[in-house]
């Protein structure tokens, strides 16, 4: 793999909670403990561990990811402010939050950085 963007954004998953009882045993699947934490920019969380982040957890995650990359604010769709957002998994088994954090850097469509790529070629 050779990344080749730094991205505008860096995604912070917590899991804050259970709905089930005080833990996931025969509930979730990924072993969710209160406190984990997984970190992205682009690609799918990992925690410290290395190990990703449920692909059911994914799906609900990333058109909230691209809402904000795309400049949205999550308080429009029920955040608690414009980077933060509370989310329950498919199963209905693990809270996590949400946070994003700028990174400072520029978007890749709005700075044209694939433009440069055909002017390479």
């Amino acid at each position: 793999m050779k990344k080749w963007y730094a991205e505008e954004y860096e995604f912070e998953l917590e899991v804050t909670g259970f709905l089930h009882g005080e833990r996931t045993e025969r509930y979730c699947r990924n072993g969710e403990e209160i406190g984990d934490k997984y970190t992205c920019t682009y690609g799918c969380p990992v925690n410290q561990d290395g190990q990703g982040i449920c692909s059911k957890m994914m799906l609900i995650l990333f058109p909230a990811m691209e809402a904000v990359r795309s400049g949205g604010d999550l308080e429009y769709v029920g955040g608690s402010d414009k980077y933060t957002k509370h989310f329950v998994c498919p199963d209905g088994c693990v809270m996590f939050r949400m946070t994003a954090k700028p990174t400072g850097n520029e978007n890749c469509f709005k700075g044209r950085l694939f433009d440069e790529i055909g002017e390479e070629e």
